[in-house]
């Protein structure tokens, strides 16, 4: 074998190697074309993976400005797609008559139908106001039909929902803001709490933004806490879905942004921790959705996300 052929037998194993460990993945932040922010990631039948994501207005305002949702999705986590807009604020009849405030979603899926969860204001009075709306849809990224809001959710700082459907098919619901979670069962439709909301007990330092995913027979509980100007996003573990939760520390440090807010999802038999920072812009209030292998102890603790460019 000649110099030549030993050389390009090398890069081709070489390139071999890094295709398995993983090593190429899309730049950070992976939407460049559009401001994002609150990503929520969720893996679907069709075995590709969806974003579902708020929108950050160009020039910016600040958040009141924040009317649409738009989704992505990839099978690969080098390509994305824009699915384009789903919902905006327009759409939502029982709203605030001013429109905006169209913060961080979560979408669900069962039996046919995805149910997709947003928090809203129903008046202009917007931070007393907060009710959490469900659209539904047969598709996972468009024809989304506002069906109402969830009666007895909502509030003084109440928003960012999240729903969980556990292994036997039962759904959680969760939200919070304010330094305030709570959590409920949902009922089959998926529009109606199953029993009163209980406070999520065990959590240090919570703010906003919770997420539930469940690993292994344990369920984690990840939110951005109080770092004034610099949320960080912290997790607790229990092996209950309501808890009482464990705090378990810090997995995502300050992303140069005043709020923080994420999304853990398993693709491939890779985890992925989803995020926002404000690298394109400079801005706090103009954010990008970025995404991070996420990494696992032994004992089931996660280890610090390594934020990449």
């Amino acid at each position: 074998m000649n110099k030549i052929s030993r050389l390009l037998a090398v890069c081709i194993q070489a390139l071999f190697m890094i295709f398995s460990i993983g090593v190429f993945a899309q730049e950070n932040p992976f939407i460049t074309h559009m401001y994002t922010a609150d990503p929520s990631a969720h893996v679907w039948k069709d075995g590709r993976l969806f974003v579902y994501a708020s929108h950050d207005v160009d020039p910016p305002r600040g958040c009141d400005l924040m009317d649409k949702y738009h989704v992505f999705s990839t099978d690969d986590m080098v390509n994305w797609k824009d699915h384009g807009e789903i919902l905006s604020s327009e759409q939502v009849e029982w709203g605030r008559p001013e429109g905006g405030f169209m913060w961080a979603p979560d979408c669900a899926y069962k039996d046919g139908v995805y149910y997709f969860y947003y928090p809203h204001p129903s008046g202009t009075d917007w931070n007393n106001t907060w009710k959490v709306g469900v659209a539904t849809s047969k598709k996972p990224a468009k024809n989304f039909k506002d069906q109402g809001f969830i009666e007895g959710v909502g509030g003084f700082a109440m928003i960012d929902p999240c729903v969980f459907i556990d292994d036997d098919g039962q759904a959680y619901f969760y939200y919070g803001g304010g330094s305030k979670c709570e959590a409920a069962k949902l009922k089959d439709n998926m529009m109606e709490l199953d029993g009163k909301l209980q406070p999520m007990e065990g959590l240090e330092d919570f703010h906003e933004a919770a997420w539930i995913f469940k690993r292994k027979g344990i369920y984690y509980l990840t939110y951005a806490d109080n770092n004034r100007g610099n949320n960080q996003l912290r997790y607790a573990m229990s092996k209950n879905p309501l808890g009482p939760w464990e705090y378990k520390g810090i997995y995502l440090e300050p992303t140069g942004c005043d709020t923080s807010h994420g999304s853990v999802v398993e693709y491939k038999g890779q985890w992925y921790a989803f995020y926002h920072n404000k690298s394109i812009s400079g801005q706090g209030n103009l954010r990008s959705v970025c995404v991070d292998k996420l990494y696992f102890n032994e004992d089931g603790t996660i280890q610090t996300v390594i934020q990449t460019k």
